[in-house]
């Protein structure tokens, strides 16, 4: 039998996970003091709602289901049996599609618009590697049924509360319209159906620079003159300092189509004041093929990548109940923002000093648990039976955190 836990799966130790659940519970209550109610779905999804969800990269990352019993037994005699034939499920891998899902079967028992919280694991089929683990935690709000810009703004909001609620400061959240990018894109010259695979390029600008940009693109054989115009935009931009909202739009058909995404930044940032930052990030594209506007992620100074991210999904209800729902998410990077923490060796503020009682053979153990109560008045108290030889023990107390001993002894 195997001791270590699955390659990309990780058991968590007792003080970690203390600090997990303190992490948590300050985002739900966070949360819920801004009048999100908590649902949980299952694990488990069928396959064709996966498929069907247009997670981009993440759908080639899910983990099959096999059939079972009799399907499965069918599935092999059929010949030729491919990973579609021979499952039905899978296990999903961010908690958008089971809430659409959720939604589209629990609406008529749901308030509108519905805010809502999911706090759960999901499961990716990852090269596993420092930051990327095959399962890991969600903490995600989202507002279904609002299509105004004050739901984004509220979003962000209550997301940053949260974060300084945990502890952190000097982050910023970088914000996006995917409609502005795609029409200066198309604008440039770039066929609609390309647009994804340009959006994937453009988002690296700020690791391979303009230069970079451009090779990918010609790589990709997109038009020669579209690719041009976007290198001269992002170069002189570059030489420049910035690209700036003014600067996109002024090379889109539709100027309007910055309207919700200059009123979320001037609002969001008159509520942040000095607390964190609110930035315009023109390449950010998030992955995920079903966000349809605005996009936002939280750029954090203690770690590399985005710990925190969403954005606008108005079609992916609509693929389960054939019209359309309005839909805005923000999810918290719940691991890497523990991870940070943990390594930083954050202490959870006004935890109780935790106190071993320890009783000696013979003493009336209702009297160790009179004794424990009184003392959980001021200290969180874990009662052991005392070794014949203590040394070894106390010093496994110690490691595990434990600063105060009280004893009792047999009279």
């Amino acid at each position: 039998m195997k001791t270590n836990a699955l390659k990309g799966m990780r058991d968590i130790l007792p003080e970690e996970q203390k600090l997990r659940d303190y992490v948590q519970g300050k985002i739900l209550e966070t949360y819920r003091s801004a009048g999100f109610e908590r649902i949980s779905t299952p694990i488990l999804e069928d396959s064709e709602n996966l498929d069907k969800s247009d997670g981009g990269d993440n759908l080639n990352l899910i983990f099959k289901v096999l059939k079972r019993g009799e399907k499965l037994d069918a599935a092999l005699a059929a010949g030729n049996a491919t990973a579609a034939s021979l499952s039905d499920m899978g296990l999903r891998y961010d908690l958008t599609l089971p809430l659409s899902r959720f939604y589209a079967a629990n609406k008529e028992n749901l308030q509108t618009p519905f805010k809502v919280i999911q706090t759960d694991r999901v499961y990716r089929a990852e090269r596993p590697q420092k930051g990327r683990l095959r399962e890991f935690v969600q903490c995600d709000i989202d507002i279904l049924g609002d299509s105004s810009p004050n739901a984004e703004v509220e979003l962000i909001d209550v997301t940053a509360r949260a974060m300084l609620a945990i502890g952190f400061k000097d982050f910023s959240i970088n914000i996006n319209d995917r409609r502005i990018l795609r029409n200066m894109l198309e604008n440039f010259g770039f066929a609609p159906d390309t647009l994804d695979s340009v959006c994937i390029s453009f988002d690296k600008l700020d690791k391979i620079g303009a230069d970079g940009v451009k090779a990918e693109l010609t790589e990709k054989n997109m038009p020669a003159p579209a690719v041009e115009s976007l290198y001269d935009f992002i170069k002189s931009a570059e030489n420049g300092g910035s690209i700036t909202l003014e600067s996109v739009v002024s090379k889109c058909a539709d100027p309007s189509i910055a309207d919700d995404l200059k009123y979320i930044i001037e609002t969001a940032s008159k509520i942040a004041g000095s607390r964190y930052k609110i930035n315009y990030c023109p390449n950010l594209v998030r992955g995920q093929g079903y966000y349809t506007g605005v996009v936002f992620e939280i750029a954090c100074p203690q770690f590399s990548g985005a710990v925190g991210g969403g954005g606008r999904y108005d079609n992916m209800i609509g693929k389960f109940i054939g019209q359309n729902v309005p839909a805005v998410g923000f999810s918290i990077g719940f691991e890497r923002i523990c991870g940070i923490l943990f390594e930083q060796k954050y202490q959870i503020p006004d935890a109780k000093e935790k106190c071993a009682l320890l009783y000696e053979d013979g003493v009336d153990f209702c009297e160790v648990m009179k004794k424990s109560e009184e003392l959980r008045k001021d200290y969180a108290v874990a009662i052991f039976k005392m070794n014949k030889k203590p040394g070894p023990q106390f010093a496994m107390l110690e490691k595990c955190g434990y600063t105060k001993f009280e004893k009792m002894k047999c009279n």
